[in-house]
């Protein structure tokens, strides 16, 4: 149980068990060193276990028919005990005395070493070799867990595609996607994964966005949508102009955040590191005295070197020093999992701790795209209304002219002429011999027309025929499907406080907060206005602030903790952010949050039952009367529980 694997501030290899040598120019292959002086090679863990299996044989073998063999010559026979012994904790051995050589005396082999060696010493071969056979089936299940919590980030090493197929003067070259320009074409088979951001010039595919998303259900792309790189094409052949450059696509900044997790550790992990160099010398020095001192008094040394050995085994501290990083690990890869990527363990701690939740409003609570929302006519139905605004404006790239358009998609077209557009007012057009005006007050003002007044304020397009005023329809940004349910959620997991920010109107907040539930509110702000406002108000817990647009890198900054929507938001807000949602779905807050609480939660439950066994095992230990047994079981037991316990925040439904 190599726990200063985990000491490492660099990001790990795939292999699950070193650090990411490659990321400082060192050749990286499937055969590495470790600091901790252990030699990990691929289908290493199949020799341990071919090993342990032997051991275990051939220990049990010598304990059945070893009766004879101790009365002939009770040294052949704890010589026929080497052989076992050697097979499973010889690279144990050998890593203890490299890292000897290194200067590194106190670590995890020091100790496994010095315990089996004394115990061959004092005539307690079996418990030596078993000693060593739970050792290596605890590193085991080591490397399983940590391969296991680390599969959904390394999974992302899968997302980049080697090759792109670039459509080049009408023909195809496979080329690395980092040569693809701008602007350039290529061609994307079933079954291939998209190499670069882009946009669909022709065919249509379904997408499998699952790696990215972590949304199950395909997404349906034709002629004309945005794509981005990493996800599946599933059903068809298309061809795609590129938009962005290798270096800046968006898997290409997947990983850049994937393997940069690791870097960030917090309190709790620096302070187990911390304590892993210390701890050790003072445990040795510990099993040193407990044997000298009532050795000398009592002159029983063979009893009290036991005891001081036992105490070595007990005392090893694997079980935290692995399972506590290991289960933030589990934590980031559980969240990926979700199409939630954490920037490291830290945030996590501080997202668990979270009181306060500030939000954007447009492209986070909402879709920042609007739709119509109530109609009201005079003298003609709301659908007739809608009609006759709808074939004014159906030449019109407005935002809101669009909006009054596609409510309009299932109603039978009306045709207009003489089209004419007043700026900042709106347009004038012919239908059936009639002059129409759609536009807003000041168009109705402009052509003499008295219009209803509007209670609610918020944004509203006017119809007027032949001079006299017919209705009005309002329009408005829409909420997300999900947002409500996520501010439900919320206060569920414990938050006091959702706030949302915005530049927008303080109708327009003030419609979406009421709609929402929220307990605060504050419209018509700037970008600095932002940052004041969210440095005054956190209370008690952390603060969390969540945004997508470029305007809110300054706030998602300043908050405790900054959560980015990645899908449409801005490359400076996914960068000055902690975490980044990677569909834009606010339901995914709190289910961060969950993740976040539970992965906490798994922390100190290892903490608190890998020391409450160890302090209860040690004093039994040093009153003699635990046994060896009991000891592997306070080491390697204890390990084992608390590495199956950190895999439980990688499951479970958030």
């Amino acid at each position: 149980m190599s726990f200063d694997k985990f000491e490492h501030e660099e990001s790990p290899c795939s292999c699950g068990c070193c650090a990411g040598e490659h990321e400082h120019g060192h050749e990286h292959s499937h055969s590495h060193s470790h600091s901790c002086g252990c030699e990990h090679e691929e289908g290493s863990e199949k020799r341990d276990i071919i090993g342990i299996i032997i051991a275990a044989a051939l220990t049990a073998v010598i304990l059945i028919f070893g009766d004879v063999l101790n009365a002939f010559s009770p040294l052949l026979y704890g010589a026929v005990f080497l052989v076992p012994y050697l097979i499973v904790g010889g690279d144990v051995l050998l890593s203890a005395a490299k890292n000897i050589a290194k200067g590194k005396v106190f670590d995890e082999q020091f100790l496994m070493s010095l315990a089996t060696i004394g115990a061959f010493a004092v005539g307690k071969y079996g418990e030596a070799v078993a000693v060593m056979v739970f050792y290596k089936i605890g590193e085991l299940f080591e490397h399983y867990a940590v391969d296991k919590s680390r599969h959904s980030i390394a999974e992302a090493m899968d997302l980049r595609p080697d090759s792109a197929c670039l459509i080049k003067e009408g023909a195809k070259i496979t080329v690395h996607p980092s040569q693809v320009k701008i602007g350039e074409t290529i061609f994307v088979k079933p079954g291939e994964r998209i190499p670069l951001d882009g946009i669909i010039k022709k065919g249509e595919t379904n997408l499998d966005t699952s790696a990215l998303t972590g949304e199950s259900a395909p997404r349906f792309a034709a002629s004309g949508d945005s794509v981005l790189s990493g996800c599946l094409s599933l059903s068809g052949a298309v061809e795609i102009e590129v938009s962005k450059e290798y270096g800046q696509s968006t898997v290409a900044k997947i990983l850049e955040l994937a393997e940069s997790a690791s870097q960030q550790k917090t309190k709790a992990e620096n302070f187990i590191t911390k304590f892993s160099r210390y701890y050790t010398p003072v445990v040795v020095i510990a099993a040193v005295i407990l044997f000298a001192l009532p050795s000398i008094i009592s002159g029983n040394w063979q009893e009290w070197l036991n005891r001081a050995l036992i105490f070595l085994v007990i005392s090893c501290p694997c079980a935290l020093v692995v399972s506590v990083p290991l289960t933030f690990f589990a934590g980031i890869g559980g969240a990926s999992r979700k199409g939630i990527i954490i920037k490291g363990s830290n945030y996590i701690d501080t997202l668990s701790k979270v009181k306060t939740l500030v939000f954007d409003k447009t492209g986070t609570l909402t879709k920042g795209s609007f739709a119509v929302q109530k109609v009201h006519a005079e003298k003609m139905k709301p659908e007739e209304l809608i009609a006759l605004a709808t074939a004014v404006e159906s030449g019109s790239n407005h935002p809101i002219a669009k909006s009054i358009c596609a409510a309009a998609k299932d109603l039978p077209k009306i045709e207009a002429s003489e089209i004419k557009e007043l700026s900042g007012k709106g347009i004038c057009a012919e239908i059936s011999g009639k002059t129409v005006a759609v536009g807003n007050e000041k168009l109705m003002k402009h052509l003499g027309i008295s219009i209803e007044e509007n209670p609610t304020q918020a944004p509203c397009v006017y119809v007027a025929v032949e001079g006299k005023y017919c209705g009005r329809i309002e329009v408005a940004d829409e909420i997300k499907e999900d947002a409500p349910i996520a501010i439900s959620r919320l206060k569920e997991l414990g938050v006091e406080k959702t706030v949302m920010l915005t530049g927008d109107s303080e109708a327009a907040a003030k419609t979406v907060a009421q709609r929402l539930n929220l307990d605060e509110y504050h419209s018509s702000l700037l970008p600095a206005d932002k940052v004041e406002r969210v440095a005054n108000l956190g209370f008690g817990g952390a603060l969390c602030f969540v945004g997508d647009g470029i305007n809110d890198a300054p706030v998602l900054a300043r908050a405790d903790i900054g959560m980015a929507m990645g899908g449409v938001g801005s490359d400076a807000a996914i960068e000055a952010a902690d975490v980044v949602i990677m569909d834009d779905n606010p339901a995914k807050i709190p289910v961060a949050i969950k993740i976040a609480k539970k992965t906490m939660g798994i922390v100190w439950q290892n903490i608190c039952f890998a020391l409450g066994v160890k302090l209860v095992v040690l004093v039994m230990g040093a009153f003699g009367i635990a046994n060896m047994w009991l000891a592997v079981f306070a080491d390697v037991g204890v390990t084992v529980i608390a590495v199956l316990n950190a895999l439980r925040a990688m499951k479970g439904k958030h």
